[in-house]
This record gives C-alpha cells, structure tokens and sequence, in this order.
C-alpha cells in the first residue's frame, strides 16, 4: 500500500535535537542570502547622500579641503528664493520629463503592437528598432548635434530640398530644448517598446479571442481588453522611464554644454547643480539643489507608485 507523505511545516525540526539558531537561519534564508548585496548597496546609496546633506547645510566652496562653516538653511532659503535660475531650472527639468515620456510611451506602445504580431523580416525591423539603444548617450547627442548644425548639418540640408529655410535647431533658444526631447526620444523609446512587448507577449489570447467573437473593433479590442491588461507593465514602464528622463545630463551636456547653453535654454537640474559644482565650485549650494532634486525624484516615484496602487484596486 502507498504511503502519503506530508512536508513538515516550516519552522519544524527536520531532526531531534537542532538547535534554534538553525531554524531560525532556515527560515530567514532568503533575507541573509540577500543581506550582503543589500547592505553594500545601503553603504553606495547612504554615505554619498548623508555627505550631501551635510554639504548643503554649509558654506563649502572654493576647494573641497577649504574650511566651511554651518549655514543651517540658508542655502535651502536661497535657492528656493531663487527666480532667475533655479526655478527656471524645475520647469525645464518638468517640461523635458513629461514631454519626452508622453512621445515615448505613446510611440513605443505602437511599436510594441507592430512587433507583437509576426510578419515577413520581423527579426530585422527589431533590429533596426533597437539600434539606437547601442551608442552612448554622449555619443548620440554628439552625432545629434553635428546633423543639427546650422551651417553644416544635415537636417538643414535635407529641409533646403524642400524649399525650406534653415533651422537654428539647438542653436535656437526657444528651439533648442524641444530638439534635445527629440533626441531623447529617438534613442528611449526603444526601451519603452520593448518593455511593452514583453508585456504583450506575456498575454493570454483567450481574451482577444472572445472579443472578436463578439463582433469587437481592432481599437475596441486595444481599449478594453489590451490595454486594462497591459496596465501594470505599462506603469513600469512610465516608471522606470520617467525617473530615467528626470535625471538627464549627457545628452543635454553633449549637445550645449556648459549652463546648457548661453541662455541656459536646456539647463534642467541635473544641468544646473554640475555648473555649480565645477564650474564655479560652489558645493554647498549644488549639494543644495542636489537634495531639492532628490526630493523631487522621491515625489514623483511615490505619486506614480501611489497611483499604480489605486488603478490595482
């Protein structure tokens, strides 16, 4: 006759006599696998922002070794006080962020249905699509900025066959930080593509069958069943990206440089805090807007987490 064995609960001994300690590391296995990797990772992220902290609430400027005195808020009055350059600053960082994201979710969504079907060449188009992926940033933003030449540059020559005068492109101070979105979204939404493909792939068919059996349009098939499925893939993507694109230096730094530009036309955050840091070595007042940066980061994080939340439920 067959026995039926049963798996021990957890937490029982396995033999007579072990000791409490080995349960207890049994049970907690998973966690002091882990702690090493996390406790290294704590010490990378906790030693850089605790010294920033620090520096913020000082005077520290000139060389890193000169004497610095406590300042308590004053640099957090200043720059929040500040109009001219920090808060100008905030609004690009915003208008990079949401604009780029909106482009790249919405192309890299339609990529991502182009590519979840199989077709003649599939395998190249991916490709092809992925490309931009390869370089650097700093590579794609020096290549960007040669095509964008006023004088050399190819897009002005392409627009010159058409009939079209030259652009001023990154040159331009109104036109200069929609071109950097541009540039960001054409090297990004690659990402967003193929972060949506897998969710796509990863849904059942049944759904979509029984849809067309009752008769349901191809968008009535995107809007309410592909979509409500592909909802939380779709906000790791959002989210993921977004912090991505909030911290943006190389490409805005590759393409103009120092203030990003002479009327700071592409200067976000990260962009600001970097002039201050090297370029007048003002640190106390960088690691400032550092702080005010992070804060902002961890803002957005938990308004999209939070909202994650609500569409679960």
């Amino acid at each position: 006759m067959a026995t039926i064995t049963t798996k021990a609960p957890r937490g029982t001994p396995t033999a007579p006599g072990t000791p409490g300690w080995v349960l207890w590391v049994n049970d907690h296995r998973k966690w002091l696998f882990a702690a090493p990797a996390m406790t290294f990772v704590a010490a990378l992220l906790v030693f850089p922002l605790a010294w920033t902290g620090y520096l913020s609430l000082t005077d520290a400027e000139g060389s890193v070794r000169a004497e610095s005195e406590f300042v308590g808020l004053q640099n957090y009055l200043d720059v929040l006080s500040d109009t001219a350059r920090f808060w100008p600053a905030v609004g690009r960082t915003a208008a990079f962020t949401g604009v780029a994201l909106l482009f790249e979710v919405i192309l890299g969504m339609a990529i991502a249905l182009l590519l979840w079907r199989p077709f003649k060449a599939q395998k190249w188009v991916r490709v092809a699509i992925l490309l931009p992926l390869v370089a650097t940033p700093v590579a794609v933003g020096m290549m960007w900025r040669l095509i964008f030449d006023p004088n050399i540059g190819l897009a002005n020559q392409l627009l010159g066959w058409f009939g079209i005068g030259p652009q001023p492109w990154l040159a331009g101070q109104y036109t200069a930080l929609p071109t950097t979105i541009f540039i960001d979204v054409w090297q990004w939404t690659p990402m967003v593509a193929l972060i949506l493909l897998a969710g796509l792939t990863s849904l059942s068919d049944e759904p979509q069958e029984a849809a067309r059996i009752d008769g349901a349009s191809t968008w009535q098939r995107f809007r309410h069943v592909t979509l409500p499925l592909l909802a939380p893939t779709l906000t790791v993507a959002i989210l993921l990206r977004g912090i991505d694109a909030l911290k943006t230096f190389d490409i805005l730094y590759a393409t103009k440089g120092r203030g990003g530009g002479s009327f700071h036309e592409v200067e976000t955050l990260n962009v600001y805090a970097y002039g201050l840091s090297f370029d007048y070595n003002e640190y106390g007042v960088s690691s400032t807007v550092l702080i005010l940066f992070f804060l902002i980061i961890i803002g957005a994080m938990w308004a999209l987490t939070a909202r994650r939340k609500e569409a679960d439920r």
